[in-house]
């Protein structure tokens, strides 16, 4: 018995010291007083709502408004779903996409307005779409051919799990940019520790095959929630770690957003208490620290989850001068 107690203890100490040591390293990155404030580069995702009818023009008036002294100057609204082989029946779901851009472009006319398209993907979903399948991948091009014509001013991909390595992914990237629009991802987290990613699991992207991503792209939005971080200094030290993992293979011409929480859930991967929009605020502004770069911004998700509150954490972390 004392044989195994011993041999229980140093398996728990195998599995207790690092965890330890990694929760120690975030919250030395949550620590310092940040400086940085917006670069007029941020953005939101907005559900479906503003293209399937049930929103008016008094919405996007009000819209509008909200976006008033922030640095918001991408929209990507929910456009699909795609079918799984690509295709979009753009009358049926997005019926009212041409108003909403108009519309927006009246009111806010500073604002870019991309089509938010995406899908679940194999091998992580079955069924999803095979982004490996060139046919496939045609469909998913000429549906964003077909949705650029509705007077969207950008394509933003959101496929998920895209696995690490994923050459179908490049891909459908590399004709996309055919198109000769703006085109940008939502972007998975990076390997913090070096080794995640190559666990099946398509939670992280190494760092290199993010930067063969961002390396394709106009725009890189890092998906940073969904952490399973107990506490808010060690999720602020996370998206401070991610933020500048993320800065040191993103190409200087691409912009890099980092996503912050806007919505309320209390699950394994996601602590309500912890994962809020300032610790995210704060973590991006210490992860970018005294960095020049211009093209840098946050990224609200989502619209119609977001608060008065996660509005506020947002415009006095980020927009507003001390």
């Amino acid at each position: 018995m004392k044989r195994v107690l011993k041999i229980v203890v140093a398996l728990l100490l195998l599995l207790i010291l690092p965890l330890g040591a990694y929760a120690i390293s975030l919250r030395v990155q949550y620590a310092g007083d940040p400086s940085a404030r917006t670069r007029n580069q941020d953005a939101i995702w907005l559900g479906h709502a503003w293209v399937d009818g049930r929103k008016t023009a008094a919405d996007v008036t009000a819209l509008a408004q909200r976006l008033q002294g922030t640095g918001i100057r991408d929209l990507y609204v929910h456009t699909g779903p795609l079918e799984h082989d690509g295709s979009l029946p753009l009358a049926k779901v997005s019926p009212k996409a041409r108003w909403f851009v108009e519309a927006v472009h009246a009111a806010a006319p500073a604002v870019r307005v991309q089509a938010w398209l995406g899908d679940v993907v194999q091998p992580g979903k079955d069924p999803g779409m095979n982004l490996d399948d060139s046919a496939v991948r045609q469909r998913v091009v000429a549906s964003a051919s077909t949705v650029l014509q509705q007077g969207f001013q950008g394509i933003h991909y959101d496929f998920e799990p895209v696995r690490s390595g994923s050459k179908g992914y490049l891909a459908v990237l590399d004709e996309t940019r055919a198109l000769g629009t703006t085109l940008s991802v939502a972007a998975a987290q990076i390997d913090p520790l070096w080794y995640l990613h190559a666990i099946p699991v398509d939670k992280w992207w190494s760092q290199d095959y993010f930067r063969q991503v961002a390396e394709r792209v106009n725009q890189v939005a890092v998906m940073s929630y969904d952490t399973a971080q107990p506490l808010e200094s060690l999720y602020g030290g996370y998206v401070a770690k991610q933020t500048k993992l993320a800065l040191e293979v993103t190409p200087p011409a691409t912009d890099l957003l980092m996503g912050l929480p806007a919505y309320w859930e209390n699950n394994p991967s996601h602590w309500g208490n912890a994962e809020t929009v300032s610790a995210a605020v704060r973590g991006a502004r210490l992860g970018l620290g005294d960095s020049p770069r211009q093209n840098f911004g946050l990224a609200l998700y989502v619209d119609f989850a977001a608060t008065d509150e996660h509005w506020a954490a947002y415009r006095d972390g980020w927009c507003v001068a001390p």
